[in-house]
């Protein structure tokens, strides 16, 4: 008898450990992150950095502020390429295209960068975002044991987080988005984590398509910057100059 007490006792005290719930497992990945305190106090961020691809190299500064603002440059020899969300609309200017204008984003664009916009993630405060989490359960991750949450967006958007079963920190993320129409996962491998007043960032990004289909991105930053000064102004699209008007031709004497 005393030996079936010893067991049930030593399996009710494991269960903390073992069975996570959503919740908990949510708590502890705010708190690797710096705590929730820190996190809200964050209104403004601002990363720059190198992003390579095909053996191409290219500069970017992306800005962040509250509520749900977001721009981001890539500067590609000589030409930048512009994406910014201002809270309610998205526009963008793509030179390498041909188009040097500020647009409108529509469709795919516009929901992406809505969904980038969101200084928190999509864990924090999930349900008065409307958005679901499932615990997926445990598996390994770069050789580590890490918990699977399956993120489903109000949007519909739906997210694979993997997060360190020690550190609670991220290591992966499976993003499925649309592209020109069509429907691809994006794998993420963070890395490199380095504090920064007080909060914790990852200093590198590996993306690629999922399955390691197709080529790859390394994004490294080199100076993430938080609580900077920022004007809403950049996050607005500037206005298109008007198409100049050509004199009328001289009417036939």
């Amino acid at each position: 008898m005393r030996r079936l007490a010893l067991i049930t006792m030593a399996v009710l005290f494991s269960l903390p450990l073992s069975a996570q719930t959503v919740d908990e497992i949510i708590a502890r990945h705010i708190a690797a992150q710096g705590g929730l305190t820190k996190l809200k106090a964050l209104q403004s961020i601002r990363m720059t950095g190198d992003f390579e691809t095909g053996g191409m190299q290219a500069g970017f500064t992306q800005v962040y502020k509250r509520p749900m603002k977001m721009r981001l440059d890539i500067s590609v020899q000589g030409l930048t390429m512009i994406q910014a969300y201002d809270g309610e609309k998205g526009w963008q200017v793509v030179p390498f295209t041909g188009k040097k204008d500020p647009e409108p984003m529509t469709g795919d664009d516009l929901k992406n960068a809505q969904e980038q916009a969101d200084l928190d993630g999509p864990l924090m405060d999930y349900k008065k975002k409307g958005n679901t989490v499932e615990l997926v359960g445990k598996e390994k991750t770069a050789g580590k044991d890490s918990y699977h949450l399956k993120v489903t967006l109000k949007n519909g958007g739906v997210r694979h987080l993997y997060l360190d079963a020690g550190s609670f920190l991220g290591l992966r993320t499976v993003t499925k988005t649309t592209m020109r129409g069509t429907e691809v996962e994006i794998e993420s491998i963070l890395g490199d984590y380095k504090e920064v007043d007080g909060l914790m960032f990852p200093f590198s990004i590996e993306q690629h398509p999922a399955g390691n289909q197709g080529p790859g991105q390394k994004i490294t930053f080199k100076k993430i910057e938080p609580n900077v000064p920022v004007e809403d102004a950049i996050f607005k699209m500037p206005a298109v100059p008007a198409p100049a008007q050509t004199a009328p031709a001289p009417a036939p004497k």
